[in-house]
């Protein structure tokens, strides 16, 4: 007991002197939140709710803001973040976790090393689905399986879950997919497919039903398959990729480069070399917002769902991703058209 006090009697004013110069620090201070994607998108509609709430659990109470920063399917937010910003806890963001997976298969222009971010958080989980229009002609997947010509799917390009999971499926499903990539997020592929420019996209539907819904409550839009672990309480009909795969090989791809990757798609990180008092104070503030009544309110009319997982976590899921097989690897970067 004299031991736990003591140490206790050490800790505390550690704790105390730490909360005091973090609260100094932050106090008056804006902290930006970089969005690798545009305006509308989902990795905006989230990272502007968080900003709302998020100076309240950071000692200092600082302003946060959004700046969008598109481009090159997310890489250059995520190289802005990595090499560009200063290390000084006033400035985070998001970008595409599957550009993780793309490092991790050797992918051209991903030129840093991607373990050496500090990692925020993530505040939901993705579970992809693709996503189609009326108007393409295809409301089901035995007519995506029968189409001529391909289906043409928007996406932002390699590294990418709106590139990389169409891709997976078509060589695990042999479905005709056509990809017409260059957009700068998922609004303007949302924007392009109800303009007729492309069919539909691949992305979460943690998103597409919050983003898309009024073509999904009209019936304009609707989901075709979903590349997630299992089916969406929302979506019991939907046919589940894991499910219409004919062989394990074909099950391994959908889990190696689709499943997988898509726990970490929406990954906030700072930039490497940030003191570790302030990664740790905005992990915590990231958490506690997550828990936070209000954000839960705003969230819950928003329809945005969360399903979190720490700083800790995302590192854990990152090594993984770099430990997977060699086999695994080559197969990827053949269907992934990594360059």
């Amino acid at each position: 007991m004299k031991i736990g006090c003591l140490s206790l009697a050490l800790c505390l004013p550690l704790f105390l002197h730490a909360t005091v110069l973090a609260q100094d620090f932050y106090q008056g201070k804006t902290i930006r939140i970089i969005v690798g994607g545009t305006a509308g998108g989902g990795f905006d509609v989230y990272s502007r709710a968080m900003a709302r709430h998020m100076g309240r659990h950071i000692p200092g109470n600082p302003t946060l803001i959004v700046e969008n920063m598109t481009g090159a399917a997310t890489r250059i937010a995520a190289k802005y973040l990595y090499s560009a910003a200063k290390p000084d806890g006033l400035t985070f963001g998001i970008f595409n976790g599957y550009l993780i997976l793309g490092r991790v298969l050797g992918m051209k222009g991903l030129d840093f090393d991607v373990r050496k971010f500090e990692y925020i958080g993530v505040p939901v989980r993705d579970n992809v689905v693709c996503a189609l229009t009326k108007a393409s002609g295809v409301t089901s997947l035995g007519q995506w399986l029968a189409a001529k010509p391909p289906v043409k799917i928007g996406a932002l390009g390699p590294g990418n879950s709106t590139s990389d999971v169409p891709r997976v499926l078509k060589a695990a499903l042999d479905l005709p997919v056509s990809l017409v990539e260059g957009y700068k997020g998922t609004a303007d592929i949302r924007l392009a497919a109800d303009g007729g420019e492309v069919g539909g996209g691949c992305w979460a539907w943690e998103s597409v039903k919050v983003t898309w819904s009024k073509g999904l409550e009209s019936g304009d839009v609707g989901v075709v398959i979903q590349a997630a672990p299992k089916a969406a309480p929302d979506l019991p009909k939907v046919p589940v990729a894991l499910d219409v795969a004919k062989s394990e090989e074909a099950r391994q791809l959908i889990r190696a480069g689709a499943i997988g990757p898509s726990s970490i798609t929406r990954v906030y990180v700072t930039t490497p070399g940030t003191p570790r008092e302030r990664v740790q104070m905005l992990r915590k503030a990231f958490a506690d917002t997550l828990r936070d009544p209000e954000f839960a309110a705003e969230a819950k009319k928003s329809r945005l769902q969360i399903d979190p997982l720490t700083g800790e976590e995302v590192e854990k899921t990152v090594a993984e991703l770099f430990n997977l097989s060699p086999s695994t690897v080559s197969k990827l970067a053949a269907v992934l058209a990594v360059k």
